[in-house]
C-alpha cells in the first residue's frame, strides 16, 4: 500500500526502542543534551500525556522489503503520537507514533 501511494503513514508502537529511535530525549534528562527542558526523563506516560514528546527531525524515511535489497526512499513530513486508521494496520484505540509520508523519492 506504501509503495502503491495509498497509504501516506506508518505506524510504531510507543516502547521503548522506538522512543529512543524517534524522540529528541530519548530518556535523558539534559538540556545540554536535548536543548529543551524537560520535567523528568521521557517515558511512555510521558509521551502518552502528550507533555513530553519532542520528536527528532528526520527528513526522509528507508523502507526494506524484509531482507532483501530493495527499498524505498521517501520523505518524511512528520512524526506525531495518536491514533492511526486500522485500515493501514494501526492498533485499534491504541496511541502509536505516526509517520507521515511525503512523495516517494527513490525505488530500489
Amino acid at each position: 500500500m506504501i509503495e502503491s501511494g495509498n497509504k501516506k503513514e506508518e505506524y510504531r508502537e510507543i516502547k521503548k526502542y522506538w522512543i529512543g529511535k524517534l524522540a529528541k530525549c530519548g530518556g535523558r534528562n539534559s538540556y545540554e543534551k536535548t536543548g529543551f527542558y524537560c520535567k523528568k526523563a521521557i517515558c511512555f506516560s510521558c509521551i502518552t500525556r502528550g507533555n513530553g514528546f519532542h520528536p527528532k527531525e528526520y527528513t526522509h524515511v528507508r523502507f526494506r522489503f524484509g531482507y532483501t535489497k530493495r527499498t524505498m526512499l521517501f520523505e518524511l513530513e512528520s512524526i506525531t503520537i495518536g491514533v492511526g486508521n486500522t485500515n493501514w494496520g494501526a492498533p485499534d484505540n491504541k496511541c502509536v507514533f505516526i509517520l507521515k509520508l511525503g512523495k516517494c523519492i527513490k525505488k530500489k
